[in-house]
């Protein structure tokens, strides 16, 4: 007869539950935040476990980390991808080997057909977009010269808020505004730097600076800075609000930030793929809606991200 020590400790067992986490990148300020709501959330859980590996910016490493996850068995798997065409194929993957999958922040190519046992938690990168152009427009007049700084090309964040951008500048209202030049650094601050400092080397001429996230948007600034422009002059904005950005909006360099929830997308991915893997019904696509941050409510989200 089986004693209860031992009925209790196999049915704890059985019950423990390891979630494979595949990060892009785990340099980047933002996603470390995302990174690490989610790990604290799955702490904070009973029996679950959550592993996680660094991309690197690398598809085929972050391929590699996926199967690695499938061959473990884990009980499921949150990818926040390096590249949003990669995900039809990791979709695939996971769909023939029967195991949850939840992508986050990064919607793959096939988000609109995902399989089942998998779904989408992040937000609508396009409101991110509108959200500040509309504002760098308002600072400016509606006219003026202006640079886009996107992030690495590929990813959704990339495409919809430049295209988000775009579409702003092509209204009435903004019609004005020129776009002289346009290129990507990657998401991070000293690519920007070098790329800010190369235009401005160039004798590029800009009223504002729309970059896809704030990382860039900083790098920009401290070019901007090194060169002599007065921050007076020149409208920044960029996208995250995370606590570097919200430093120099206080310090007057940043104009206009948005705020993207880490927190929510983090626990969202995590309570999602546990509910999948428990054979619980979910949305198949959860938006955690962006929100505006200027100087005007810069201090309701100072402890955000």
């Amino acid at each position: 007869m089986l004693s209860a020590a031992f009925v209790a400790m196999t049915s704890a067992v059985a019950h423990a539950e390891t979630i494979g986490v595949a990060m892009s990148l785990f340099d980047d300020n933002w996603l470390t935040g995302l990174r690490h709501s989610m790990e604290d959330h799955a702490k904070g859980l009973k029996d679950v476990t959550v592993n996680t590996e660094d991309g690197q910016g690398d598809i085929a490493k972050q391929q590699s980390q996926v199967d690695n996850f499938i061959a473990a068995g884990v009980d499921g798997i949150v990818i926040m991808l390096v590249d949003a065409d990669a995900g039809a194929a990791i979709s695939k993957r996971a769909a023939e080997a029967g195991i949850p999958l939840v992508f986050v922040n990064n919607a793959p190519s096939n988000v609109d057909s995902l399989p089942d046992k998998q779904a989408f938690v992040g937000s609508n990168e396009e409101q991110a977009g509108t959200l500040e152009t509309e504002t760098v427009c308002k600072m400016l007049g509606g006219k003026g010269k202006a640079v886009i700084i996107q992030g690495q090309l590929g990813t959704t964040g990339q495409r919809g808020r430049t295209k988000a951008t775009h579409d702003v500048l092509a209204t009435d209202a903004c019609k004005g505004i020129e776009v002289v030049d346009e290129q990507s650094a990657n998401w991070m601050r000293t690519p920007s730097l070098d790329l800010v400092t190369n235009w401005l080397s160039a004798g590029r001429d800009f009223d504002a600076v729309i970059a896809n996230n704030d990382e860039m948007a900083l790098g920009a600034i401290q070019a901007l800075k090194a060169s002599g422009k007065s921050m007076d002059k020149v409208v920044v904005g960029g996208v995250d609000a995370t606590a570097d950005a919200l430093a120099a909006m206080q310090a007057g360099d940043l104009d206009v930030t948005v705020f993207q929830n880490a927190k929510g997308q983090g626990v969202g991915a995590i309570d999602t793929v546990l509910k999948l893997a428990r054979g619980e019904k979910v949305e198949k696509k959860t938006y955690i809606p962006f929100e505006l941050v200027t100087k005007d409510n810069l201090a309701q989200y100072t402890a955000k991200n």
